[in-house]
């Protein structure tokens, strides 16, 4: 697949009672989704051209968006919400009012008193589908504490059907399930982090932007 388009991703790992029994939310794709069918994986999706121009309420940390190499972060930090929001319809936001105009895929986000609110997210992995996949994404991941989360935890009324079997997996139980390659290894960087859910030392990046594959870290290297 000569010439294949690499799209910005955002990919959002929640993490519930990360200092006693760790969970994260996952779901699982529908069979007939073009990339990564029956996979289950963390919520997130492709970052939309409007993502750039979404209010935040709290910005990422600068050390984040620095690390993130482009001039537009809290873009991919727009999409994480929004992608959460669409997929498991948790809000990860604080109360306020939006300035101007509201997005459509927002509309019902907004309706609820909020507005999207990224101080909480962490930059914590980087990775592009290798060639030969139907779709590739350079995708950011970010990890959060659940206590983001500004309504009820178990409650996934507004999401789309995008994710089936939504629920929060025991982290220890995450890699008995049907994972693509890079969601185990996310996992396992989570798992070894535990219980700290900030900025890592250097954020892990799966380089696949050409046939060889180059595995780097991003930042100060790891002592």
């Amino acid at each position: 697949m000569p010439n294949q388009q690499i799209r910005d991703a955002a990919t959002i790992i929640l993490i519930r009672d990360p200092d006693s029994d760790p969970k994260i939310l996952m779901g699982q794709r529908g069979a007939s989704a073009a990339f990564m069918p029956n996979k289950f994986v963390f919520p997130g999706g492709a970052v939309d051209l409007g993502d750039a121009a979404i209010p935040l309420h709290t910005p990422l940390h600068p050390e984040c968006a620095d690390r993130i190499g482009t001039a537009n972060a809290n873009a991919f930090a727009a999409a994480a919400i929004r992608e959460l929001w669409e997929e498991s319809g948790l809000i990860a936001g604080q109360p306020g009012h939006w300035a101007g105009p509201v997005p459509a895929q927002w509309e019902t986000f907004a309706q609820n008193g909020y507005v999207p609110a990224a101080s909480g997210l962490h930059f914590v992995f980087r990775a592009i589908t290798p060639p030969g996949r139907p779709r590739r994404f350079d995708a950011r991941f970010f990890a959060a504490n659940a206590d983001i989360i500004a309504t009820d935890l178990d409650d996934f009324t507004y999401a789309t059907d995008e994710l089936s079997y939504l629920q929060w997996i025991p982290i220890q139980e995450i890699r008995k399930l049907d994972l693509p390659f890079i969601t185990e290894v996310v996992v396992a960087e989570i798992a070894a982090s535990l219980p700290n859910i900030g900025r890592p030392d250097a954020v892990p990046f799966f380089n696949n932007s050409d046939e060889q594959s180059l595995f780097e870290r991003i930042g100060r290297p790891l002592s």
